[in-house]
């Protein structure tokens, strides 16, 4: 394994922190890696006080490193190139000299956002997405329809499977009594972005393969989180790509055997967007003071986040599917003013006591979540950059935390900024 390399992944429903710790981390890597999901996830970087909003971009190209987009992510082009103007507009500049995208990363289409909405109208419970066309895009690679960005250089070809795409999707929306979608629009689109967006693209499993043979580090940055991801997340309140550590190698091309250590991103409580299972979620004053403290409003949408106690069940599952080496404790700060924290422990399930439980089986929806309880340090934390400068209490509650997830806390945040973090060891040296 490669110990140079290092993957950094949510550990809970996204959110947890994770493009601030990749900034953090990049300035130890040569190159930073996008692996899965598109437009839908977000990522916020804080640099004495500006913030920087990142949707698709690598979060590495704020630190002037390489970035990569790998084929396991999808590309609205709209998106894609707003978000670089609004990066240049920054004093980012994002040019095809710092970043590279897999020829074969797969396309959303304006089709896709709308086949997304009228999925979630025709749903008996709506799954909660973004509307932004990921999962039917996701659909289409699966399906064998998706136009990729190689595509791009073959007008004819890129016409023939439009039509295929189409005819499957506009089939489906007329059975369901809703307008279809016409071709010209989507195809000259097309064509007026495919000069600039092939410009942009190559063999991203070659290029990388070439860096770590030249001895160059590369960070690994997934989006979501592994309660998201397709096949162990709380199916069906999943997204539609994978978000486990495998999916860094299978979504840019590298060997298993090289993707290196593997840090998971845990908040010191929980949030989750949209529906799903949340056993232990605060649906009181006590959840919307966690929201507010913690500002849990989603960086794309500004859909407001379920709020709740830390729970080591879920956070357990999560370690052990994407064989995390540590985790990154978040947002320790937003805990400051708390007389009473809560870790939940174990779940009560039809009487019996669990505290192992697969996230994807439905017996979760029941789950009645068995707490340890912690004083609070009732002080701030915001800035602290030293564990042993934390208060008493703080560090109790960080090292039961790792005693009930069995495996080491490499590092805790202590506010937003790049510099809010106390590093307890090198997450790297995690295997």
């Amino acid at each position: 394994m490669n110990n140079l390399n290092l993957v950094v992944l949510g550990a809970q429903w996204g959110d947890e922190g994770k493009g601030r710790l990749v900034d953090w981390l990049a300035g130890q890597a040569d190159i930073v890696a996008r692996f899965n999901g598109g437009h839908n996830a977000g990522h916020t970087i804080v640099i004495d006080g500006k913030s920087y909003k990142l949707s698709l971009l690598p979060s590495g190209l704020v630190r002037g490193k390489k970035g990569v987009i790998g084929n396991g992510v999808v590309i609205e082009p709209n998106a894609f190139f707003a978000e670089i103007s609004r990066m240049r507009e920054m004093g980012v500049d994002v040019t095809p000299d710092n970043l590279t995208i897999a020829e074969t990363a797969c396309l959303v289409l304006p089709i896709h956002k709308i086949v997304d909405q009228e999925q979630e109208k025709r749903r008996k419970n709506a799954i909660g997405t973004t509307l932004r066309g990921i999962g039917p895009a996701y659909e289409d690679k699966v399906g064998r329809r998706a136009i990729r960005i190689c595509d791009l250089a073959s007008p004819k070809l890129l016409e023939e499977k439009l039509d295929m795409l189409l005819a499957h999707h506009n089939a489906w929306l007329k059975g369901g009594g809703a307008e279809t979608v016409e071709k010209q629009p989507i195809l000259d689109e097309l064509l007026k972005f495919a000069p600039e967006l092939l410009s942009y693209s190559g063999p991203v499993w070659s290029m990388l393969d070439k860096a770590m043979n030249d001895g160059e580090s590369i960070l690994f940055e997934g989006s979501q989180a592994v309660m998201l991801d397709v096949d162990w997340g709380s199916y069906p309140y999943v997204t539609s790509s994978g978000t486990l550590a495998a999916s860094a190698a299978s979504g840019t091309g590298v060997g298993v055997n090289r993707i290196g250590s593997v840090l998971g991103v845990s908040k010191c409580y929980a949030t989750r967007v949209g529906e799903g299972p949340f056993p232990t979620e605060l649906a009181d004053e006590l959840g919307q003071f966690l929201q507010s403290e913690g500002k849990e409003f989603g960086v794309n949408t500004g859909r407001p986040r379920r709020c709740g106690w830390l729970d080591i069940v879920q956070l357990k599952q999560a370690i052990k599917v994407s064989g995390m080496s540590s985790i990154a404790l978040t947002k320790l700060d937003v805990l400051d003013q708390l007389k009473l924290i809560k870790v939940c422990v174990a779940y009560e399930i039809s009487g019996r006591i669990s505290d192992l439980e697969a996230f994807s089986s439905p017996k979760v929806n029941n789950a009645k979540p068995i707490y340890e309880e912690f004083s609070g340090w009732e002080c701030t934390t915001q800035g602290i950059s030293s564990f042993f400068d934390l208060p008493e209490k703080a560090k109790q509650l960080i090292k039961r935390i790792e005693d009930l997830i069995e495996i080491p806390i490499s590092i805790v945040t202590t506010g937003p900024d790049r510099l809010d973090t106390i590093v307890l060891r090198d997450p790297k040296s995690c295997m």
